[in-house]
């Protein structure tokens, strides 16, 4: 009796990962920008932090799952207590239910605050555990891992609730300019790429991409900023290519460096919540370091008072 065949699971091309990466990104931040334009403003909140607290959550989960894969000790509990906390009370804190929000700098006091409790918290964690012996490593990996994903999210919340500004519109701005870096960097990596960037970290990134990157962000950049026109405070043709380069700069190192975490722990995706696509950090990694960049510029450039 002959034994049954066994067919090797087809691995699906760069072109098709790409489709399911970019269509799960798109519906992620659609559901997104739909929760900011609703007109219900309790159902706008509820699912513009619910969306966050999500993608803090498991992006997070993941990050850990790295660094348990790479043979080190964190503090995972603690440390997904604290992001969605993070998450869930900037948002109370932005929306105005507890004081109004008049200055970026009330945000940032906040924020601080909260990470100062955060730490202390994590050095009782390890006063009080008994087995785990590595408690420098636990606690750097697990506050790192808060730094990584739920407080470097977090600027969208600060982006969203800027005072002075439609925050809602730069925060759409910031979404489609930073989704069309990733769409430029693959079309023109695939299309004419020869020179590799830093092959030790990623071996599909070429100079040529990075080129496409530069190029498609740009480009989308100007191209939404024209349209929008006057709804966007302080924004002019100099500002909108500047940040257009700036942001693709920023996609492309969010995604190198998310490529390190994951070689360094010798895994191909970051999770498996997307079978054949990845996790949730291989969805948000160019978002996570675009964020920051977007609110410091939208702070301390286009809203200075020169």
């Amino acid at each position: 009796m002959t034994e049954p065949r066994i067919v090797p699971a087809r691995t699906p091309s760069k072109s098709t990962v790409f489709l399911r990466r970019l269509g799960s990104s798109i519906l992620l931040w659609s559901v997104v920008v739909a929760a900011l334009f609703a007109p219900n403003r309790i159902v706008a909140g509820v699912c513009f932090v619910g969306v966050l607290m999500l993608l803090a959550g498991a992006g997070l989960a993941e990050f850990y799952g790295l660094v348990r894969q790479r043979g080190l000790v964190c503090f995972r509990g603690w440390g997904l207590f604290g992001g969605l906390l993070l998450i869930g009370s900037t948002f109370v804190y932005f929306s105005g239910l507890i004081s109004p929000l008049t200055l970026p700098s009330k945000a940032n006091d906040f924020e601080t605050g909260f990470l100062v409790i955060f730490v202390l918290g994590l050095c009782l964690r390890q006063f009080f555990s008994r087995a785990n012996q590595a408690g420098l490593l636990a606690i750097s990996t697990t506050l790192f891992g808060l730094m990584y994903v739920p407080w470097l999210l977090n600027f969208v919340q600060k982006i969203n609730f800027f005072p002075g500004v439609e925050g809602r519109l730069y925060l759409v701005y910031f979404l489609v300019v930073t989704k069309f870096s990733d769409m430029g960097a693959y079309a023109i990596g695939s299309l004419c790429g020869r020179h590799k960037m830093i092959p030790r970290i990623s071996p599909g990134k070429t100079w040529e991409g990075f080129a496409g990157a530069l190029a498609f962000s740009t480009g989308a950049s100007v191209a939404f900023a024209s349209l929008a026109g006057a709804h966007l405070a302080g924004m002019n043709g100099w500002h909108a290519v500047a940040l257009g380069l700036v942001l693709s700069v920023g996609a492309v190192i969010g995604d190198l460096i998310e490529s390190l975490f994951k070689r360094e722990a010798g895994a191909k995706d970051s999770g498996r919540l997307f079978p054949g696509i990845g996790g949730i950090l291989d969805l948000i990694d160019s978002i996570l370091f675009n964020a920051p960049l977007m609110y410091l510029y939208l702070r301390h450039v286009l809203t200075h008072p020169w």
